[in-house]
């Protein structure tokens, strides 16, 4: 099984916790530390070594912020 490489768009993120519920492996958190410009508390990768690639994240996200690729 390869790895994945997870990126956040921050300024797209309004911490609605859909990405973080779908997970299976607990990979996503809420940043509730750091708000992005918009005033939002967006996701964060936690455990990115986690990540088996499922994409359920990325199809849950209203807000298109978050892209998973594949490192060779």
């Amino acid at each position: 099984m390869g790895k994945f490489h997870l990126t956040i768009r921050e300024d797209r993120c309004k911490g609605c916790e859909l990405c973080v519920s779908v997970c299976p492996k607990g990979v996503l958190v809420i940043n509730k530390e750091k708000p992005n410009a918009a005033g939002y508390f967006p996701a964060s990768v936690a455990n990115e070594g986690e990540c088996v690639g499922c994409t359920s994240c990325v199809k849950m996200c209203p807000d298109v912020a978050i892209r998973i690729e594949k490192e060779d």
